[in-house]
């Protein structure tokens, strides 16, 4: 039986490919037992089953965040060179953006399964909002002519509310968008005062579509996949349209496979095939 705990939404995406690999492998796996959790809280829960021996999570889907935490703290099985017998090479398979992003934050410690240069798009209903914001300050205008029609999640758990946080500094053309602590000064006094007229900030990003699609907002942060998926699910309606503020840059995003330190040997052993599986 293998654990796997989905951090970033992942398994809309995955979780078909892991039966279908199931269903091709009885002899290796059982069952699957799927679980959700937040990304915030992960590691520290891994660490504490790390501290016990006992390790009760085989495989984590999770997006940046997550997957840089557990690197940095060492909570990751690295599976090269170590493992590099059993997986693809990274730079065989990947597309060189999403090989830079493997590189720069998985580090050897798992496996990238998704990628996409993201956004950051808005969304919104052109019935409802009939001439969209062009500008930061247009949208800021917009929202507080419009109170509580404008959301976003909360960037920790969320690729569009991430996104749209690591967008804004380019947008603003701040000091130095890579560096939130001393070169975001505009960025956070314009996110204050745009949440000035936000509700609240949901806890994941299918709060914000299925408000979206049930007309409960006018305009929500989007991504290219929460864009494309949502719509084909029938969440949001197929009239939704998509623009950009001026000074749109692309901010990447990603969601990895790690193994937790811990994992018994002969779960690794197939949680490598699992992977590898993934990746074709």
């Amino acid at each position: 039986t293998l654990s796997i705990i989905d951090t970033a939404g992942n398994l809309q995406l995955t979780q078909e490919a892991i039966e279908a690999f199931v269903a091709k492998n009885p002899k290796l796996v059982s069952r699957v037992v799927f679980s959700r959790a937040p990304a915030p809280e992960l590691p520290a829960k891994l660490k504490a089953q790390q501290a016990a021996n006992r390790v009760d999570i085989d495989l984590c889907l999770g997006g940046i965040g997550v997957t840089s935490d557990g690197v940095e703290q060492g909570l990751w099985l690295p599976l090269f060179p170590a493992h590099a017998a059993s997986l693809p090479k990274p730079e065989d398979i990947y597309h060189p953006a999403a090989l830079n992003m493997y590189n720069t934050v998985c580090q050897g410690h798992g496996m990238e399964v998704v990628y996409t240069p993201s956004g950051p798009v808005l969304e919104y209903a052109p019935e409802r909002v009939k001439n969209p914001p062009k500008t930061a300050q247009e949208l800021l205008d917009w929202t507080r002519q419009n109170k509580n029609r404008f959301l976003y999640a909360r960037p920790a758990n969320s690729g569009p509310g991430w996104t749209f946080m690591m967008g804004i500094p380019y947008v603003l053309k701040d000091s130095d968008p890579k560096d939130p602590i001393n070169g975001w000064a505009k960025t956070w006094e314009y996110l204050k005062e745009l949440g000035k007229n936000i509700e609240y900030y949901p806890g994941n990003t299918s709060a914000t579509m299925k408000e979206f699609g049930e007309g409960a907002r006018d305009i929500v942060v989007s991504t290219c996949g929460w864009d494309i998926n949502p719509r084909a699910l029938g969440i949001v309606p197929k009239s939704a349209a998509i623009t950009t503020l001026a000074g749109f840059h692309w901010v990447a995003d990603a969601q990895f496979m790690c193994i937790p330190k811990g994992v018994p040997n002969d779960k690794v052993a197939v949680l490598l095939q699992l992977i590898s599986y993934m990746l074709q």
